[in-house]
């Protein structure tokens, strides 16, 4: 009967020699988009929220084993609503996403509101003028 025996960790190759796994920019960007858009369909449901990110990644040794990232997510809140307090949830999502999904420490989310929307605005847009 044979055993298994567990792989060797490495293959021989000492730990400086090895290669690296790397997070494109674009990866991160997706995954604190998404983030951002499932804080804001928690804190408002049935509103329409649009979000989408642009990040920057400093890579540095002492931040194992992705990096660090700073990002700026854009996001469109409903309005009347407790805006710093969607920001705050939206910050919050984003971080604890891109750290469980990409590996990487987040050193800042940067909350940008482009637009406020309304529901009394869309309906007023949809009557007919006379």
């Amino acid at each position: 009967m044979a055993t298994a025996t567990p792989p060797a960790t490495g293959g021989g190759v000492p730990e400086g020699e090895r290669g690296a796994t790397r997070i494109a920019d674009r990866v991160v960007a997706k995954i604190a988009a998404r983030a951002a858009r499932e804080a804001l369909r928690t804190a408002s449901p049935g509103a329409r929220t649009d979000a989408h990110a642009t990040v920057t990644v400093a890579r540095r040794e002492v931040r194992p084993p992705f990096g660090e990232a700073r990002l700026r997510v854009a996001v469109e809140l409903p309005y009347p609503a407790p805006i710093g307090a969607h920001c705050g949830l939206v910050r919050r999502q984003v971080t604890d996403r891109v750290k469980a999904l990409a590996g990487m420490t987040v050193a800042e989310v940067a909350v940008q509101v482009e637009r406020l929307t309304s529901p009394l605005l869309a309906e007023r847009s949809r009557e007919r003028v006379r």
